[in-house]
């Protein structure tokens, strides 16, 4: 495994990219969890963009930098402790490699199981090895991102008027529920003032397959999204706050109503990034389509039904930046 801090790790060409220049965008939306009209703008949020910043949300900033500071005190170990915790599989550590597929990034990365129905060995090797104050400060995080995250879903099915309010968020409450948390830490790259205005790639473009993502990370900036016309922008960071991405779970269940943004962190020579992130799943078994009080009548459906378990399957043999929802959509199969 190559060690991150080593400069021949950039010999690899797939983490080198000319990447246009980015303007930073002032235009997210910015959400207050407790503004009275909050179920209106989510759904505006997310058909416009996918993708919001979320203030005023509850979770204590202790538990976000209690953390944040664990996790770097994990990533600064030596890379024979850290790699007690690999390969990931998928749960586990994992340095520089993306999924099986070829893909790369200037990352190294912890993703933990937060389903207690489902025993993951190297969770438990993480939480074993490291000292007990990590493992609390993950559980505390998870819990109260979850209530955020079960809120925000919960406002969004007002804001759409789909009723049971619950539909959504019941998907993430199951205890058979597929969600995963993922530290990330992007190292600092001194190597980008040789590379003459091309870029490091931390992690490539993608969407997330899940139904919702909810990030948070430190003030190094990184994080760009891409806007309906293509245009790449990059989002000022907030560590104080949340950003909550649509997944495409979310995209299918609304009929394409609600977009799955696509996104992609790039390396900074100055400062390390660190990020947290839950990804909010269904169980495996969970039947994923359009909600049939979002389809008028008349109109047709855009994609096939399927299980989580199909399309997670599907998702990761494939590349990150393929679109993955290509194979589901009625239209695709129609063509061929």
């Amino acid at each position: 495994m190559i060690v991150l801090s080593q400069p021949a790790a950039l010999d690899h060409c797939s983490l080198i990219k000319k990447c246009k220049p980015t303007s930073v965008f002032t235009g997210i939306p910015v959400i207050d969890l407790r503004d009275t009209e909050a179920k209106t703008l989510i759904v505006k949020a997310c058909e416009e963009y996918g993708f919001f910043k979320l203030v005023n949300h509850d979770v204590p900033m202790e538990f976000m930098t209690r953390l944040e500071a664990e996790a770097l005190r994990f990533f600064n170990l030596p890379q024979s402790e850290k790699d007690k915790a690999a390969p990931p599989d998928p749960f586990g550590y994992g340095s520089k490699k993306i999924g099986s597929k070829g893909d790369v990034g200037w990352i190294e990365y912890l993703l933990l199981n937060t389903n207690p129905q489902v025993t993951s060995l190297k969770t438990l090797t993480v939480f074993r090895e490291n000292p007990e104050i990590f493992r609390f400060a993950v559980n505390d995080y998870i819990l109260a991102v979850k209530r955020m995250a079960f809120e925000v879903l919960e406002l969004m099915a007002d804001g759409l008027k789909i009723e049971p309010r619950n539909v959504l968020s019941r998907l993430l409450r199951d205890e058979k529920s597929d969600s995963c948390f993922r530290l990330n830490h992007y190292p600092t790259c001194p190597e980008l003032q040789a590379l003459r205005g091309r870029n490091v790639i931390g992690f490539g473009e993608h969407t997330d397959p899940q139904i919702i993502s909810v990030l948070r990370s430190n003030n190094t900036s990184g994080l760009q999204i891409c806007l309906r016309d293509g245009t790449w922008v990059s989002v000022p960071p907030d560590q104080t706050s949340f950003f909550i991405n649509v997944g495409d779970a979310l995209q299918v269940m609304t009929n394409g109503r609600l977009r799955s943004v696509r996104h992609r962190v790039l390396a900074d020579s100055l400062k390390s990034r660190v990020s947290m992130i839950y990804f909010g799943g269904p169980p495996l078994s969970e039947k994923i389509a359009p909600l049939a009080s979002l389809v008028a009548k008349g109109e047709e459906t855009l994609y096939k039904e399927f299980t989580w378990w199909e399309y997670k399957t599907s998702a990761y043999k494939t590349r990150l930046a393929d679109y993955r929802l290509g194979m589901f959509e009625k239209t695709a199969s129609a063509g061929q």
